[in-house]
């Protein structure tokens, strides 16, 4: 789903992706999807866009 974001944002200037990507899971998901996510970007999970592991890096 996070992959998904990133590419719905891609109008935006890439510089900008991540945080607005990081500002969307923050607002509207749970925090055991954040968690998931978290879990994922720690093992280097396969098919994880590299832009979502920068926004998840962004998360509090």
């Amino acid at each position: 789903m996070v992959n998904d974001i990133v590419v719905n944002l891609g109008y935006l200037p890439a510089e900008k992706v991540p945080a607005a990507v990081a500002d969307h899971v923050n607002k509207f998901w749970d925090p055991r999807m954040k968690h998931r996510l978290a879990e994922l970007v720690a093992v280097k999970a396969e098919g994880l866009n590299p832009v979502a592991v920068a926004a998840a890096a962004l998360l509090p």
